[in-house]
């Protein structure tokens, strides 16, 4: 069993920054991918982008490149979101979750963190 807590969120200016964090524990997640999704009011569960935890490799949705930036520290079983440039459109519930592959569909993970609140004011 895995288990994923996020957390960093907060209340923040537009253009402003946050770093959300996602500590894994319960088992190696060496050949997962580790992905951040987000989820506003009314709107569906959307991905925000990916990493590969064995080999770094990282994927974004094209609305967020430039701005989002995820990486992984291995020694701490810790996958971050650098969210920089924010916009009141990103508020929302930031999920982590861990795949056996990099996908953009929700329904295709297997474990989930709790959510954290992300909330952007203009």
């Amino acid at each position: 069993q895995v288990q994923l807590v996020e957390s960093g969120g907060g209340l923040v200016q537009a253009g402003g920054s946050l770093r959300l964090s996602c500590a894994a524990s319960g088992r190696t997640l060496s050949s997962y991918v580790m992905s951040w999704f987000r989820q506003a009011p009314g709107k569906e569960r959307e991905f925000e982008g990916a990493i590969r935890w064995n080999a770094g490799e990282v994927r974004y949705r094209d609305s967020v490149k430039g701005r989002f930036t995820i990486s992984r520290d291995n020694t701490k079983n810790t996958v971050y979101l650098q969210m920089n440039s924010l916009r009141p459109d990103d508020t929302a519930v930031y999920y982590c979750a861990a795949a056996r592959g990099l996908f953009d569909d929700p329904r295709l993970y297997d474990y989930w963190g709790q959510g954290t609140q992300v909330t952007v004011s203009s």
